[in-house]
């Protein structure tokens, strides 16, 4: 009999790491499940997730992200919400959209999302997690200065390990409590302790992609992140930077990464959350 054909044409691994408490496992929650954690046990080890998502045209250009005619600079805003998750199919395209003759087929990539525990206790064991990875949210938490000093230690660990082309980029948790994007002494509603400013500069500085703020509360930017790596993944992959067929690429095409061992959270794999601590690659 034969087998019914892949939702997916691309599978990569992703990789999240920063300061614990910075909000990891409640993003990865967020976009699989379309929803929040308040109180999450500490990350030991590793802990999986995986969400199908649109890559390339048509469904770039409407969200504008990596869209060469668009005159802005800064690619709009994807939020992710219940709604918006269960409004999606299951090969995580948009609600409502449809192919016209005109338009491109619609490519989609698998995320195989890998959240790493922030403790220093267990960097040794998440370090070696890093290898193969083809892109990585680097996040910390903007109410806590700290963990934006700790960011550029967490680079220099995962640019040791990890391939010289991975997709990196900054994301700045929790901008539910920091409704001003500078710091303003004396307001208690504005807990920001890292400015919008201070983390653009750090990204131009360090060769890091861009810098995005998130809300794993809200939803607000979380797809935006995870489709925001995966784009310029797909670039890469158009532009023949990786070997589908090498096990040991962060990328693979369709029919490749069998036996691999992961933890679907997403609701369009059917995965209900579990933690692991160790599994193949993708």
């Amino acid at each position: 009999m034969a087998q019914p054909p892949q939702p997916w044409d691309y599978i990569a691994k992703i990789v999240s790491l920063g300061d614990s408490g910075s909000g990891k496992s409640s993003l990865t929650i967020r976009l699989c499940e379309g929803r929040f954690v308040s109180h999450h046990d500490v990350t030991i080890g590793v802990e999986f997730g995986s969400r199908i998502v649109p890559v390339g045209p048509p469904a770039s250009l409407e969200y504008n992200i990596n869209n060469p005619s668009s005159s802005s600079t800064t690619p709009s805003n994807i939020t992710s919400s219940p709604n918006d998750r269960r409004g999606n199919n299951a090969a995580g395209g948009k609600k409502g959209s449809s192919q016209t003759p005109s338009q491109p087929q619609q490519k989609h990539m698998k995320l195989s999302l890998w959240d790493t525990a922030g403790q220093e206790t267990y960097k040794s064991i998440t370090r070696s997690y890093f290898r193969g990875a083809s892109g990585a949210l680097l996040v910390f938490d903007i109410t806590r200065r700290n963990t934006f000093a700790s960011v550029t230690s967490w680079l220099n660990d995962l640019r040791q390990i990890a391939e010289d082309n991975i997709v990196i980029i900054l994301v700045g948790n929790k901008s539910d409590l920091a409704p001003s994007s500078t710091v303003t002494a004396g307001d208690a509603k504005n807990k920001r302790q890292v400015t919008r400013e201070e983390a653009e500069e750090w990204c131009r500085a360090n060769g890091v992609l861009e810098y995005v703020e998130t809300s794993a509360k809200s939803g607000d930017n979380v797809e935006r992140a995870f489709v925001g790596v995966a784009e310029r993944i797909h670039q890469n992959i158009e532009a023949g930077k990786y070997d589908l067929n090498d096990r040991r690429s962060g990328v693979k095409g369709p029919g490749a990464g069998g036996g691999a061992r992961t933890v679907n959270l997403g609701v369009s794999d059917g995965g209900t959350g579990k933690k692991a601590s160790g599994g193949g690659c993708c």
